[in-house]
């Protein structure tokens, strides 16, 4: 996990020039907050603000919070900064979440009690809830609260405006991504929210950023540019909030931006739809979890709500071509698969070495998939979570088909290449190839074949050199049981008594424990089908009646 001159290289050389000069004003430059003398006048809204997308409730008590499934209490000023959880849970406590979370009303008490905690106890510009990220996620939980019928006090509209004044001087030019246009989000919200010429400063900076990061992030197909189901759901969040907005404070956003927003929230909403499985929840391909981003089917009530529904159903064989991802359908079964780049380039600190994964679902149910995300962090978890040996794909000579390394570093990467896609009588098939392994002696390539039929579903294996050791992983959902049922031969069967057959037509088969983690927090044993590749090729085949 340690950097070496080669892995440095390969992780800095893609950065763009703005992350790195940005990085050292950072260093260099130390602002200063200019306080806040007298309440900040709030611009009349004309327009009607739309209930948004709910989450689940994360306040337990008048002081205490579940995040990422762990629960404290913040009893007094030192625990907003508590080294004891990790950063991710302080992150997520700083948000302020629970003000738009399910059943929210029930709570206002407890909400208006530590909004004023918070102003007293972590005074500027110290600690974790000043830091960019936050500051930006709870200054749109304010302001998407009061829009929402809140009452606000004068002191917290006046550390609102402070705390936008400040996010304006730390905007996350180092990181780009999700972070500087969660950055820019809160510069529209605070920007409409607040009246006079520093929130119009606000507002017009915010507004160009996004245009910029929408086109940048979001591709021509839908998704966005992290690949990771679950910052794609987040980004939609954003999407529709900012399209809320610009129509509950009309005429300040100026017309071609809010067509933006509406056209940017349906192509990605009719890709988040086309990315998840039959039981309504994401899929995990690089950093994804559930319960992080609101529930699809909150995200698919609250774009309707915005009069964004659907576009169309989808084929049995959908590509997008930009994103680098497919789904495959029958009557019974749907795959995902990942044909994608890691992610982009200066950017790839939430990508997995995935290349070439799959996920399937027989039955409405999740069957074959990825290991998922329970923590951030530097730890051997972590490591385990974004190695090629925690996803259903190939791995050579025991390494991984990019090189993840620390916590959010990428050295050398996979790149897919040789994509083919055929629909032929009853049998959808996709095949594809990638270099990630190419550092390897013999510069080994793998490439993957799918094919999906009405009652089977086929994943065919080579490796260009066979003199390497490579292993096919299948990892099985925990919901089902597997056992040998004869030669080469395993049954997976659900509690109701359905089941499925899976054959190893080629290879050395052999069951290994496995991890699956569908949530922050939450680690659950499964297993594995590990298919040694005999001279280089490996073919399986699963069956269902």
């Amino acid at each position: 996990m340690h950097g070496t001159p080669s892995r440095y290289w390969h992780t800095l050389k893609h950065l763009k020039a703005i992350q790195i000069l940005a990085r050292l004003k950072a260093v260099i430059h130390r602002p200063k907050l200019q306080s806040v003398s007298e309440v900040p006048a709030l611009r009349i809204r004309l327009g009607r603000w739309t209930e948004p997308a709910r989450r689940k409730p994360s306040m337990v008590s008048p002081d205490s919070f579940q995040f990422l499934g762990k629960s404290h209490a913040i009893s007094c000023k030192t625990e907003w900064n508590d080294i004891s959880p990790d950063k991710l849970w302080l992150y997520n406590l700083h948000y302020f979440d629970d003000l738009n979370a399910h059943d929210h009303s029930d709570r206002t008490v407890w909400h208006h009690t530590i909004i004023d905690r918070w102003i007293i106890e972590n005074p500027p510009v110290e600690g974790n809830g000043w830091e960019a990220y936050p500051l930006s996620l709870r200054i749109c939980n304010w302001v998407k609260w009061v829009a929402g019928g809140a009452s606000p006090t004068p002191v917290m509209l006046m550390s609102l405006f402070s705390q936008t004044r400040w996010l304006q001087k730390r905007l996350e030019w180092h990181l780009l991504g999700n972070h500087l246009f969660a950055n820019a989000k809160a510069l529209v919200l605070a920007g409409l929210f607040f009246e006079g010429k520093e929130a119009e400063r606000w507002l017009r900076n915010g507004l160009r950023i996004v245009e910029d990061q929408i086109a940048e992030q979001i591709l021509e197909d839908g998704g966005n540019f992290e690949r990771s189901p679950m910052y794609h759901a987040i980004f939609l969040e954003d999407v529709l909030d900012l399209l809320n907005a610009s129509r509950a404070w009309p005429n300040l956003t100026g017309a071609q931006m809010s067509q933006l927003f509406q056209d940017t929230a349906q192509k990605m909403l009719d890709f988040l739809l086309g990315m998840t499985h039959p039981d309504g929840q994401i899929s995990h391909f690089n950093d994804s979890a559930l319960e992080i981003a609101p529930a699809v089917n909150e995200l698919q009530l609250y774009a309707a709500k915005l009069d964004i529904l659907p576009s169309s159903s989808f084929s049995r064989l959908r590509h997008w071509p930009d994103s680098g991802y497919i789904r495959l359908h029958s009557q019974n079964a749907s795959a995902l698969l990942d044909v994608a780049p890691i992610g982009p380039d200066y950017l790839p600190g939430h990508a997995h070495a995935d290349t070439l994964s799959f996920e399937l679902a027989i039955f409405g149910r999740r069957l074959v998939i990825n290991g998922g995300t329970s923590c951030y962090g530097s730890s051997q978890i972590r490591h385990f979570e974004r190695s090629t040996i925690s996803h259903s794909t190939v791995q050579i000579g025991g390494q991984n088909s990019s090189d993840v390394w620390a916590s959010f570093r990428v050295g050398r990467r996979a790149y897919p290449f040789g994509l083919q896609l055929e629909e032929e009588n009853d049998m959808l098939e996709v095949s594809c190839s990638h270099n990630g392994y190419a550092h390897l002696p013999e510069r080994p390539v793998h490439t993957r074949r799918w094919q999906l039929g009405e009652d089977c579903f086929i994943v065919t294996d080579n490796v260009s050199e066979s003199g390497l050791h490579s292993i096919a992983r299948f990892i099985i959902h925990p919901d089902a049981t597997v056992s040998q049922s004869g030669n080469n031969r395993y049954k997976i069967v659900w509690e109701d008594g359905k089941d499925v057959q899976l054959v190893v037509l080629t290879g050395d088969p052999s069951l290994e424990a496995s991890y699956y983690s569908p949530k922050f927090g939450e680690r659950c044993d499964t297993v594995c089908i590990a298919v040694k590749l005999i001279e280089g090729k490996s073919q399986i085949r699963l069956e269902w009646q």
